[in-house]
């Protein structure tokens, strides 16, 4: 097993050095002048020659892109041509704003995609399994960013029950312990802090949990249908056990394997489609960070948030394949 996790580990840097280059060359062939943006349109053009031979960018590209990863590999990534902070400060005060929301969204998705999909499985061509699979289909469909603006339009707006943007009500932000404000005012007994946070994460993470929860539930159905056909679930049946005992012990567990490969995947999604609910919802995470970045042609900050998302996606992924062992022993790792 160690050798199998460290084999993974390996795994990742050729695909941080891929991901590195492609984000890269995108950002210095496809974007405007950084110095121009940060200067403005009344910047003569001496000024902005001077301060791209301030910030390097008069560098040919491969010694631009070289030193980005002489930086990287001593745990630098750069400054921000924006703000010259820093980009590791940056995604360490922007990135538990995205951490919350994605876990967030995930845990709705998990939660409803698998309830509704054992469901609809269970009480096959029933009024509910129609009904849940017209709903999966809309959740596929549907823009993250309608959705959201819909979300905003009705409960926000028209009914005032919810906020419209932001992460907490301005002055009850608690003491910062781990950046995840339910996590923090949890610690901290501050339950005003922690309701306040729930009421700001409803609407973004029901927006953003939409399609997972759809993907999710359809497949816990699928996989559901196949496994209560098999002859150890009648023998289940025949030994006198409930149904729910035969559902929940025999039948949900051999049917989880491929749902927890989709849930894994759909974190990586949850925090790309960040971007989108973050916009939206005026949530300050890394894919408004991200955003504002591109508009600026701030390439540290680009590459620095793509590799951060890059590192998470593999890391999810890899404790996926490790949780198979655990739903199914007979899994070996070469």
């Amino acid at each position: 097993m160690l050798k199998y996790i460290m084999k993974r580990l390996l795994m990742l840097i050729p695909v941080l050095l891929g991901v590195s280059l492609i984000v890269f060359l995108i950002m210095h062939l496809f974007t405007g002048d950084p110095a121009a943006l940060i200067l403005g349109q009344h910047a003569t053009q001496a000024q902005v020659a001077a301060l791209r031979e301030n910030l390097g960018l008069n560098d040919p590209i491969y010694l631009q892109f070289g030193k980005f990863i002489w930086q990287l590999l001593h745990g630098d990534l750069g400054r921000s041509l924006m703000s010259r902070r820093p980009v590791l400060d940056d995604l360490c005060a922007c990135f538990p704003a995205t951490i919350e929301l994605a876990f967030f969204s995930l845990l709705i998705a998990t939660v409803v995609g698998v309830t509704v999909g054992v469901i609809s499985a269970v009480k096959r061509y029933s009024f509910f399994d129609y009904l849940s699979m017209i709903g999966a289909l809309l959740g596929v469909s549907m823009p993250i960013f309608w959705l959201g603006l819909i979300l905003i339009i009705v409960f926000a707006v028209n009914l005032q029950w919810l906020p419209v943007a932001g992460r907490i009500e301005i002055g009850l932000e608690p003491a910062r312990i781990t950046g995840l404000y339910l996590l923090d005012s949890l610690l901290t007994g501050n339950w005003e802090a922690m309701l306040s946070t729930l009421r700001h994460l409803l609407l973004p993470g029901f927006a953003l949990a939409a399609y997972s929860m759809a993907i999710i539930a359809r497949m816990t159905r699928s996989t559901m249908l196949e496994v209560i056909k098999q002859d150890y679930i009648r023998t289940a049946h025949a030994k006198g056990l409930t149904e729910s005992r035969v559902i929940n012990h025999h039948a949900l567990k051999n049917a989880l394997i491929p749902v927890v490969t989709v849930i894994g995947l759909q974190l990586g999604f949850l925090l790309g489609g960040a971007v989108l609910t973050e916009t939206v919802f005026s949530w300050p995470g890394l894919g408004s960070l991200t955003v504002n970045a591109i508009l600026a042609s701030d390439y540290p900050v680009v590459q620095g948030s793509v590799l951060l998302v890059a590192v998470v996606f593999v890391v999810v992924n890899l404790v996926v394949d490790l949780l198979y062992a655990y739903l199914d022993p007979r899994i070996h790792y070469q």
